[in-house]
Order: C-alpha cells, then sequence, then structure tokens
C-alpha cells in the first residue's frame, strides 16, 4: 500500500509539539512493515534541512487567486529518516525559522496544500492514502472530492487525523478565490460558523477521522471547540488510536543525549547520574526529589497554574524539593516563572525556550513530570517520563486518563482530576510522601519502564483503518 502523510511538523525536520513526533515516527514504523511511505511537509528554514541533501523532483507554478508562487518539491537522498521525505518549497512564503505564528499562515498552508496535490496528480500513480494532519492540511480531503483538476483523486481514500481540535483553521468566505475552481453546489462543506473551517471540512470529507487517543475521541463529542455535533455525526468512521513513541529516539539504554545510560537493571544508579548532571547545570540539590515540566507554557496545558503552584510547593516544602521548568509560550506565564527565581534560589529554575537534548536529560533526571493538563488529546511527555523511570503527575483527561493510572490504584502515576492550584500542590506533596519510599517508588518506576508504548501495534491500527476505508472504496 502506498501511503502518503501531509503535514505541518515531522520530527527531526520541523517540530513544535507531539504532532511533530507522530509524524517523524508513525511513517518510520508503516515503512517498516512493508508499505511504501512518504511524508511530504513544506521547506522551511531549519537545521534539518540546511544541512542535508535534496533534490529537486518537480517544479512549477501555484495559483492562489491572483497570487502566482513558483515552488519547487525536494526529495531528501538518504532516506535517513525511514521514510521518503518531501519539501515543498516556496520560498516567499515557507522560507522562514518558524513553523507558525505569522500573519500569512492561512495563505502559506493553503499554498502549501495546493502545491502538494498539484504534485501529486503528476506523478505515475496516485497514493493508496492521503492521512492528512491537523488543519493545516484540512481542505486537501475537500480538493481531492471537489476540485476539477484533482479528478484523478476522486475515488483515492483520505484520513484526517487529530492531534488537537483547538485549532482548525478558520477564515472568512472573502479568501473563498483562493482555492482552485470547485463543484460551487459543494461550497455549504466549507462552512462552519459561517466561516471556512479548515478542520470541519476535512472531518466532513475524508474516508475516515482518527484522534489520538481512544478518550479523546469520547471527550470531543461533548466538548470540541463548537465543533460537538460534528463529531457526532461521523462517529461511525471515527477511531481513536493512542500514539506510540518511537523507542529508537526515546529509549534510556541507548540515547546518546543522557549523561549515562540505564536500564531497569541500574535504575537507580543510572537516573541519579542523570540527575546530578541536571542538577548542577540549574543550581540545584541531586538529593531532593525533581519535579519537573517539560512543554508549551499554555493554559491548554496549566502551565498557567504552574507560577501559583510551583511558590506554593516550595513553600509548604521549604528546602525539601526541587522544581525544573523547561518551555516558552504565553509570555507573561514565561515572565511569571522567570520572577520566582529570585524567591527561590536553589530550589528552583526555568529555561525559557526549547532544547531537545536537554528534554531528553530531564525525563532521565527528574523523580516527577507535572502534567496539569486542561486539554491533552493523547500526550507522549508521560510515555517518555514512565520509560526513562519519571513517574508523571497527570490530570485526567484525554489520552493522560487512557495511560496514567494512579499509584494508589495499582498504576504507574499520580493522578488528579481538576485543573487547579490545589489539585497540582496536593499531588506534589503525594509525590513527596512517595518518594521517602524508596522500594515503592522504584518498583512503580520500573513498572512504568516495562509498558509498551511503541509503535508496532499502534502502526497495525492505522493499517486496519486504512483497509477498512479501501474495501469501502472498492465494494
Amino acid at each position: 500500500m502506498e501511503i502518503f502523510h501531509i503535514a505541518a511538523e515531522c520530527y527531526p525536520v520541523a517540530k513544535v509539539g507531539g504532532l511533530g513526533d507522530v509524524v517523524g515516527a508513525l511513517p518510520k514504523y508503516q515503512n517498516s512493515a512493508g508499505h511504501l511511505v512518504s511524508v511530504v511537509l513544506p521547506c522551511y528554514d531549519t537545521k534539518f534541512i540546511n544541512e542535508n541533501e535534496f533534490e529537486i523532483v518537480y517544479n512549477s507554478h501555484v495559483k492562489l487567486g491572483k497570487f502566482n508562487f513558483p515552488f519547487n518539491v525536494l526529495k531528501e537522498k538518504s532516506a535517513k529518516l525511514g521514510f521518503e521525505l518531501y519539501l515543498v518549497e516556496i520560498l516567499e512564503l515557507f522560507d522562514r525559522k518558524e513553523v507558525y505564528g505569522y500573519e500569512d499562515d492561512i495563505e502559506r498552508f493553503l499554498s502549501f496544500q495546493i502545491a502538494t496535490l498539484d504534485w501529486i496528480i503528476t506523478r505515475n500513480r496516485v497514493p493508496d492514502i492521503i492521512n492528512c494532519h491537523d488543519h493545516h492540511t484540512g481542505l486537501i480531503p475537500f480538493m481531492m472530492l471537489y476540485a476539477y483538476k484533482y479528478e484523478i483523486l476522486r475515488n483515492t481514500a483520505s484520513v484526517i487525523t487529530i492531534h488537537n481540535s483547538i485549532y482548525q483553521g478558520q477564515f472568512g468566505f472573502d479568501k473563498l478565490y483562493y482555492l482552485p475552481d470547485f463543484d460551487l453546489l459543494q461550497v455549504t462543506v466549507l462552512e462552519w460558523d459561517s466561516k471556512i473551517n479548515s478542520l470541519a471540512t476535512a472531518i466532513k470529507c475524508a474516508s475516515a477521522v482518527t484522534t489520538v487517543s481512544p478518550n479523546y475521541l469520547n471527550e470531543i463529542n461533548n466538548s470540541a471547540y463548537g465543533l460537538e455535533s460534528l463529531f457526532n455525526l461521523v462517529r461511525h468512521k471515527s477511531k481513536g488510536i493512542l500514539n506510540g513513541i518511537d523507542v529508537e529516539v526515546w529509549n534510556p539504554v541507548k540515547d546518546k543525549m543522557l549523561a549515562a545510560n540505564y536500564s531497569i537493571k541500574n535504575l537507580v544508579k543510572g537516573k541519579q547520574e542523570n540527575k546530578e548532571k541536571l542538577c548542577n547545570q540549574f543550581d540545584l540539590d541531586p538529593t531532593k526529589p525533581l519535579f519537573s515540566f517539560i512543554g508549551r507554557l499554555l493554559e491548554e496545558k496549566g502551565a498557567d497554574l504552574l507560577p501559583h503552584a510551583a511558590a506554593l510547593a516550595l513553600s509548604e516544602n521549604y528546602k525539601e524539593i526541587n522544581i525544573l521548568v523547561l518551555g516558552s509560550g504565553n509570555k507573561e506565564i514565561e515572565n511569571q516563572l522567570s520572577h520566582l527565581l529570585a524567591s527561590f534560589k536553589g530550589n528552583y529554575n526555568v529555561f525559557i525556550g526549547y532544547n531537545e537534548e536537554l528534554a531528553h536529560l530531564i525525563y532521565a533526571g527528574s523523580d516527577f513530570l507535572l502534567m496539569p493538563s486542561r486539554v491533552e488529546p493523547c500526550g507522549l511527555n508521560q510515555m517518555y517520563a514512565m520509560k526513562y523511570g519519571t513517574i508523571p503527575i497527570v490530570r485526567r483527561t484525554g489520552g493522560l486518563k487512557d495511560t496514567v493510572i494512579d499509584f494508589g490504584d495499582g498504576g504507574n502515576g499520580i493522578c488528579h482530576d481538576q485543573a487547579s492550584i490545589s489539585d497540582v500542590c496536593y499531588s506534589i506533596q503525594r509525590a513527596v510522601d512517595l518518594y521517602k519510599d524508596k522500594k515503592k517508588i522504584n518498583d512503580i518506576r520500573k513498572s512504568g519502564m516495562k509498558i509498551d508504548h511503541s509503535w508496532e501495534s499502534v502502526c497495525q491500527e492505522y493499517i486496519q483503518v486504512y483497509n477498512l476505508i479501501l474495501n469501502k472504496n472498492e465494494s
């Protein structure tokens, strides 16, 4: 089966969050399972792209309303990622450092989608499956069905994988002319809440809808930022598939980013060596329990709770705990976290920004990982944490509820129900008490490390979805 994944992110080419990790891993494992898999994403100005060799396999112009942008399709020469990587190079729109956050993002990702389809229809054969990821590629299933020039793709099966329904790619009908000519009788398919809604359009048009955890699929039927009724309508073609983690990248036994590699057998020694390096780097005491947060500093991640919860937890457990934060996002949250440094020097530190090597070291060197998320469609951090023998402290939501069970119920984590300062602090206190019981905490760590969250089985779930819709198309 030939599968195309089309996305805005793919680790290590360009990554902002979990979307990048998934698109960098799932295709590799599908390829290993015997399928022909390609990933297509925009050509940004990133380190990976600048340091690797590409060849031009196609060039043309993409028409976006009255605009005409020249573009190239580049293919990575070595296939070092475990799949064929293609980049759509539109210099005027994507030759930038950041993936998102520009005023012309609508134009950028629309041009990417159109250019991608323009190229695909020139190939010798069309893919069996086109798997789109999030709203940045959400208009592709619609164009495949209704745009005249893509008629050859009309019977090609499409999947929309939803990593987060908060972001929907909405824009006004004043930009309708950006789209290639299509059957105007279908214009209402684009509409949701009086706007063109890329995610809603994908949900309507795709052959199948997948979410990144079973529990998240249940949640969005009741709370999906205005799309609840639509998700209920398409429940028959929807499936929640829990993300996996790439154990070639996330594995303390062979992770080259760690101060010391370790397995279950030498867990205590290995974690302590990494903890000492981490604590030395951030002026913390390696004899105390270390609580860390890794991620975007946004309300949906519960990051707005961190400044107050950290201050309260550090005050109540004076000199008993360490807290370390790695992330960036909301400037007010960044400033509040930075201001805590003056009050809790020696027990607290923060790194504003993101550093992949540091993230790996934090997973290995921390005792507990804080994830007080309001929204967490799947979450990968808790899986990384358990793989590295770090105990996740999570709010029961989305994929966190699917993957973390409280140690009081025989599980491998600490769970709370509310995204509140009091729940976070109470969970930290439970963790402090657990830390004192060395045998119990090490048993929980080892149990978490044994859980198989690898992509092999997850990959097969996607293949089952693909086979199901292909069989429907043939019948």
